[in-house]
């Protein structure tokens, strides 16, 4: 079991990520033209409350995850919502490629930072979204690491305008960045700190 399998099963107990996803899912509908014909893709949904926030915005959305437990938890819901246009999949696009599947969205949330390398699965999300498709990524500007503390292997935020350059060389165009929200996390025993995120929304240019 990976650290997500584990902490799979209490991940929805937490309410500041239902308000984290409400803001997030807010600037998505704000900023990009969401429609009924659309296809989603969730990346790195965790237990899927962004995606179930979006999902009635959306033609259909598929939550992709490479954690099992995480991928329980939104069969789970999907069983009790009765949600038909609501998909789990298991699978780690970091690693491997996912064939015959485009998208007309692709969202991610809090999961860049984790990812080593960048500009590989920015040019996986390229590659995935069908012409026209729109790339939201919510995460944090720089910090100082103590938002997963000592022993975290991943980026510590993002530079906004370095982030825009990798995305741009990927071949998405139309890049914007606007602050998202403000998060309150507890550091330690005694000390909480607050941690800003970022929404970029890019887009894959359509063919001529």
């Amino acid at each position: 079991m990976n650290e997500f399998d584990i902490k799979a099963e209490t991940w929805d107990l937490n309410p500041l990520r239902f308000e984290r996803s409400e803001a997030v899912a807010g600037q998505i509908t704000e900023r990009i033209p969401l429609s009924r014909s659309m296809s989603a893709l969730e990346f790195g949904a965790g237990t899927g409350i962004t995606g179930f926030i979006l999902k009635d915005h959306v033609k259909e959305i598929s939550m992709m995850d490479n954690s099992r437990e995480m991928i329980r938890k939104i069969e789970e819901k999907i069983l009790a919502s009765g949600s038909g246009n609501v998909h789990a999949l298991f699978f780690d696009l970091e690693n491997n490629e996912l064939e015959g599947r485009k998208f007309d969205l692709l969202i991610t949330q809090m999961v860049l930072h984790h990812i080593p390398d960048t500009k590989n699965i920015i040019n996986k999300f390229y590659n995935i979204l069908n012409p026209g498709g729109y790339l939201a990524i919510a995460d944090l500007y720089p910090e100082d690491g103590s938002f997963h503390g000592a022993g975290f292997s991943g980026h510590l935020g993002f530079n906004p305008d370095e982030l825009s350059e990798i995305v741009q060389d990927q071949g998405f165009a139309d890049i914007s960045i606007r602050h998202c929200y403000t998060m309150k996390k507890q550091v330690s025993a005694i000390e909480s700190s607050t941690f800003d995120l970022f929404m970029l929304i890019a887009k894959r240019p359509s063919l001529k």
